[in-house]
């Protein structure tokens, strides 16, 4: 795992933050220890800092662009103000009790990102997921919650896809495996509803959506779903996230996320094009 899953606080802002005290250090040709004795902490916070794995003191950092150079008010006002964002819970927060420590982490990337690329092979993505089939899903994997947390669950999934319909919200390109269309999860009239809503949201101009048809047998990406995260901000590398039973690993060195990038592209240029994606939902629809 490279990524530290840390509280509800917002991971990508942390990110952010400390990638532009890593490069502001090193344009001043400063070693970690240096700054870390700067601060009266230790070489190894300062990396923890800079890979954004912990929280910010406002006093800490301003510590540290002082240490840095880092004199003009409005420079100094903009990255204290990340401080601030960074250490502000995200909307999700309210969902604290429902949500691993994992997976909040999750939901922080995925609210700042603007590219999401993803893979499944047992479930309709959750980001397409109508409430019915959520539902449905949510049951599965917590038979003994009650209904009412069912359905806060089922709440913050429907708030995750709003970001899908904003100007500013990000670029969803999904890979299904046939299988996972042709899993009657929740019965008929569920899976009629969900293959429906496919068919719309397939037609959004933020949304590409692929089919991984049986056609193909083996193909790159056998070990399983997976999804790779894009975010605006230049300094930040993409991540990988794997979802495992009861926890996930979070990718972001070179060396890790070079193999699920190349896996994805394969995916891509195996599986369906736009309209063969609506003829396979289409076909699967008839025989609902």
């Amino acid at each position: 795992m490279s990524i530290d899953p840390p509280g509800s606080g917002s991971t990508v802002r942390r990110i952010m933050l400390g990638a532009s005290l890593r490069r502001l250090r090193e344009e001043r040709g400063l070693t970690r220890e240096v700054a870390g004795f700067h601060i009266r902490a230790s070489e190894s916070k300062i990396s923890r800092m800079e890979l954004g794995r912990v929280g910010f003191k406002t006093r800490d950092v301003e510590d540290l662009l002082t240490l840095y150079g880092v004199n003009d008010d409005a420079d100094r006002r903009g990255l204290l103000e990340m401080v601030r964002e960074a250490n502000t819970p995200g909307w999700w927060h309210k969902y604290s009790d429902l949500l691993p420590t994992w997976f909040s982490t999750y939901v922080g990337l995925e609210e700042a990102a603007s590219v999401i690329r993803t893979y499944e092979v047992q479930f309709v993505p959750g980001l397409l997921q109508t409430a019915a089939y959520a539902r449905t899903v949510i049951r599965l994997g917590y038979p003994e919650v009650t209904d009412d947390e069912i359905e806060r669950r089922v709440h913050l999934r429907m708030q995750r896809q709003e970001r899908l319909t904003r100007e500013d919200g990000p670029k969803l390109w999904a890979v299904i495996d046939e299988a996972a269309l042709r899993r009657p999860i929740g019965g008929k009239e569920i899976m009629y509803e969900q293959l429906q809503h496919l068919m719309a949201v397939a037609s959004m101009p933020a949304i590409t959506l692929q089919v991984m048809p049986f056609q193909f047998g083996m193909h790159a990406a056998e070990g399983g779903a997976f999804t790779i995260l894009r975010f605006p901000e230049s300094d930040l590398s993409d991540v990988v996230y794997v979802e495992q039973l009861w926890g996930a690993l979070y990718l972001d060195k070179r060396e890790d996320i070079d193999p699920y990038l190349t896996a994805m592209e394969q995916l891509c240029i195996e599986s369906t094009t736009p309209g063969g994606t609506a003829e396979i939902l289409g076909d699967i629809l008839r025989e609902t």
